[in-house]
């Protein structure tokens, strides 16, 4: 034993002081080469040994050491729970700063706890109301666009009627032609844009903002796009429908826009195409109205039908 020692230590000393090229690491090098195949197999041999045998420890592990991993896992996936929510939470915060900081918007933001209480309406309450500024009539947004407008007001709390909404319109323009037109809900949850001159040049893609008229909605912000354009014959005006770009899924936070700028108010010239708009819009109804009454003249109607159509026109 000692011989082997004493053999060793100088072989240990010989091979640090030699260089690359001498015998001893060439003997070295010869016999690793030698070896791996061997060593190659044995661990393939070994491995199967190997997750037995850490199985087996598994299966003698104590109940506290079981315990303190379930725990300890536990504990880890609450913490990547947390780190996901938490990255969520910022890019959605990060969108919100986004578009405010895009269109200079002065607003505040608030949080969405609570959704439509019947099937009648689509509306949205907010975690703020008074207490914070909040008017009725403000607009509300998410980092996408607009969402809706708000129609009550309670201390802490407040209601926003979205835009897809049946009662609600927003004035709206083609972002690309500049055609006007005003963007309604529908019962079934879609959105139209309304009275959109044929005149004007609007296809699928194209993208709705909002035109700033009446002084409650900033001029420039997205509403959403064309989903499809329909054109009939002898019609004024296009059938549009549009794919809201600011749905309230998946989304908790909003910005309630508190006050307009002067250049986020709508121009002269968009004043001006609203009022020839208007003025086709009433030429269009006299001409219906003419045509009501010849035809009653003619006899071609009876009494019924009149009075469907003075009902019809009403709600128009």
């Amino acid at each position: 034993m000692i011989v082997f020692c004493v053999l060793s230590v100088l072989l240990l000393t010989f091979y640090i002081r030699e260089g690359e090229a001498g015998p001893i690491h060439a003997v070295r090098s010869g016999v690793v080469t030698v070896t791996s195949p061997v060593r190659s197999v044995g661990s393939v041999v070994a491995s199967p040994f190997n997750a037995l045998g850490n199985i087996f420890s598994n299966l003698t592990a104590s109940q506290e050491t079981l315990s303190d991993l379930k725990q300890q896992n536990a504990e880890l996936t609450g913490q990547v729970a947390q780190l996901a929510e938490a990255k969520e939470t910022a890019e959605r915060l990060e969108g919100l700063l986004g578009l405010q900081s895009t269109y200079n918007l002065q607003s505040t933001a608030a949080r969405i706890i609570g959704g439509s209480s019947d099937a009648w309406s689509q509306t949205v309450t907010i975690d703020k109301g008074s207490l914070d500024g909040f008017e009725i009539g403000m607009p509300v947004c998410n980092a996408y666009g607009v969402i809706g407008q708000i129609t009550e007001v309670a201390l802490s709390s407040s209601t926003v009627l979205l835009i897809n909404d049946e009662t609600s319109g927003v004035s709206a323009m083609v972002q690309s032609s500049r055609a006007q037109g005003m963007l309604r809900g529908q019962a079934d949850g879609s959105l139209r844009l309304e009275y959109v001159s044929t005149d004007y040049d609007v296809k699928v893609g194209d993208i709705v903002i909002t035109s700033g008229l009446g002084g409650v909605f900033p001029k420039g912000l997205p509403l959403g796009t064309v989903s499809s354009v329909e054109r009939r014959d002898n019609d004024v005006y296009y059938d549009i429908v549009v794919r809201t770009s600011a749905s309230t899924e998946n989304n908790e936070e909003v910005l309630v826009i508190t006050a307009l700028s002067d250049e986020q108010r709508a121009t002269d010239e968009d004043i001006a195409a609203a009022n020839d708009i208007d003025s086709v819009q009433t030429s269009t109804s006299d001409g219906d109205s003419q045509e009501s009454d010849q035809t009653g003249e003619d006899g071609s109607t009876d009494g019924q039908d009149s009075s469907d159509n003075t009902d019809e026109s009403t709600q128009e």
